[in-house]
């Protein structure tokens, strides 16, 4: 990278990051000449830095090596350069030593009035000891031994919120997966004996050869209307799902063929749903994990039925998510709230989030780490919803410029849609569990989160405290709040006895 200046009376900065060695130059060319052929030749990417409009470091490390340079115009155009060997850590030292040469000259900008320098931000893969859940780093990841440990001779889990706590924090260990998952997915019921698990596996795998013989005799009417409405879509989709996962890799794969069928299968088993664009993102990562044919089936069909999973983002299911991610937002984030109103319906509808939601971060994430978050929303622990904390982790962690540079919804969604496979996904994973924590000790919520903590089950608040339900907004269709929230009303001014207090939204008071 080399720095220039324009001319002596400017201080405007360019940067030049060359994306590959080319010859060198005659030393009797001058500097200009040697940029303009160097872009001509081999290819440089070169931007005046005082034009730009921010540039962040994104480090994924802990080291604070390696992660990503993003520079973004002022007409939201990205360009995200990758560090994938080391050398961030030393761009850090030289955007730093410019940031103190910036503080320097905005203090003679107050009498120049002249813009000299530019101000940009770095983030570290950190969070504050405030900031991070108190039973953080306290368990480890779920391996065999300490499974074992968790089933008693019969081969009954003992006790279910212990293990599901152990894996909100752990995670599980690649090796049991494929034996623990089921449980997760409600495949298998916590209470099973190892003998009974090994007759259901039996008597479900009888069930699911009668659905695919059921598919497979479909009268020829029947077939072409399954091919329009189902096979279609299924066949265009399992050829282009996680083909870089060794499991999928290659020509004629026979488990791109097994994944094919469980598709085909569940939609003739659940034809209210049948197929939408994005299950095969679901069921290949569990086909991976599983193996077997017939218990993929069974634990996809435990998915689709006991977590929150949307099929459309035209559902009234998708609908729900996003009010209760807006109620969730405006409590924990309100700063990201108010910039979200002040787009009107559009921003509202945050758009940048449906692909979260949908496929389960899947797209925005490496697998290892999307995996992490899929066990961490499976095991239930103290929330159904812990998918929607972790959106507001993302939010909270990388949703500064949106709200600093005052980002139009289309602009929003490029501008999370460019952070895809480059965020810190542990990172994010202790921020929510961390926004859980601080939701748990609310000694109120507002009306409009009731339902969500209604479907909490056991363990939300373990101490038998419950918390006080505030009315936060207007019900027009009821003179009262159907959740039974009470609203604060206000004292009586000096003079207006007899006159009825005015009813005023509630302040939660909420961390960041």
């Amino acid at each position: 990278m080399t720095c220039s200046t324009s001319s002596a009376s400017s201080l405007d900065t360019s940067a030049q990051f060359q994306e590959n060695n080319g010859p060198t130059q005659s030393t009797r060319w001058d500097e200009q000449q040697k940029v303009f052929a160097l872009e001509q030749v081999c290819g440089v990417f070169r931007v005046d830095l005082g034009q730009m409009r921010s540039l962040r470091l994104f480090f994924s490390d802990e080291a604070c090596t390696c992660g990503q340079l993003v520079v973004a115009s002022r007409e939201s155009q990205y360009k995200i350069f990758h560090f994938h060997h080391g050398g961030l850590d030393k761009l850090s030292e030289v955007f730093q030593q410019w940031k103190y040469c910036t503080e320097t000259h905005l203090k003679d900008q107050q009498l120049t009035d002249e813009k000299t320098c530019m101000q940009f931000s770095i983030r570290r893969p950190k969070l504050p000891s405030s900031e991070t859940h108190p039973e953080e780093n306290t368990y480890k990841r779920l391996d065999v031994s300490a499974w074992l440990h968790h089933l008693n001779e019969a081969g009954q889990v003992e006790e279910e919120y212990k293990l599901q706590k152990a894996i909100f924090f752990g995670g599980i260990d690649i090796s049991i997966r494929g034996e623990v998952w089921p449980f997760l997915l409600r495949y298998y019921s916590y209470g099973s004996t190892s003998e009974e698990r090994e007759a259901l596996r039996l008597q479900k795998r009888k069930e699911y050869f009668e659905i695919q013989e059921k598919r497979l005799l479909m009268t020829p009417d029947e077939q072409k209307d399954f091919w329009r409405k189902v096979q279609f879509t299924v066949d265009k989709d399992v050829v282009r799902t996680d083909r870089s996962n060794q499991f999928f890799r290659g020509e004629d794969n026979p488990n791109v063929e097994t994944m094919r069928r469980i598709l085909l299968n569940y939609a003739v088993f659940n034809p209210t749903i049948g197929y939408s664009q994005g299950m095969s993102d679901l069921v290949a990562p569990l086909l991976a994990e599983i193996l077997d044919e017939s218990d993929t089936f069974w634990c996809f069909v435990g998915l689709m039925q006991n977590t929150i999973f949307i099929s459309s983002p035209r559902d009234e299911d998708m609908e729900k998510q996003l009010m209760y991610l807006r109620e969730l937002l405006r409590l924990m984030h309100p700063r990201f709230y108010q910039h979200l109103s002040s787009l009107g319906e559009d921003g509202l509808q945050m758009l940048f989030c449906h692909r979260w939601i949908l496929l389960c971060f899947k797209r925005e994430f490496p697998d290892a780490e999307a995996l992490r978050m899929w066990e961490a929303c499976w095991a239930h622990y103290q929330t159904d919803y812990f998918h929607l904390f972790i959106c507001v982790a993302i939010v909270v962690i990388y949703g500064d410029d949106v709200i600093e540079q005052q980002l139009a919804t289309d602009q929003m969604l490029l501008h999370f849609g460019n952070l895809a496979m480059h965020m810190n996904g542990e990172l994010v994973l202790r921020k929510a569990r961390s926004l859980l924590y601080q939701f748990h000790l609310l000694p109120r919520i507002p009306c409009s989160l009731h339902d969500l903590c209604k479907l909490c089950g056991t363990g939300m608040w373990d101490s038998g405290f419950i918390p006080a339900v505030e009315c936060s907004g207007h019900h027009p269709e009821s003179e009262s709040c159907p959740y039974g929230g009470l609203a604060e009303v206000s004292s009586p001014k000096p003079g207006s006895e007899g006159k009825r207090g005015l009813k005023t939204r509630d302040v939660f008071a909420f961390r960041k």
